[in-house]
């Protein structure tokens, strides 16, 4: 996953205006707030609430 860090910096979660954290393992970024995981796909943040995945 290949983002750059400044975006990481400005973009937020849909739901809850957190900030997102990176995971690696799962391509995903997770919000620190909710703790939903929005898909990066080709290098490109998903942050849909629709396509996020649920936390267990």
């Amino acid at each position: 996953m290949n983002l750059d860090e400044q975006l990481l910096e400005l973009i937020v979660c849909p739901a809850c205006r957190q900030a997102l954290a990176v995971d690696e393992a799962h391509d995903e970024l997770v919000c620190t707030g909710c703790g939903l995981a929005y898909p990066v796909r080709n290098d490109i943040p998903v942050l849909l609430v629709d396509e996020a995945r649920k936390p267990d």
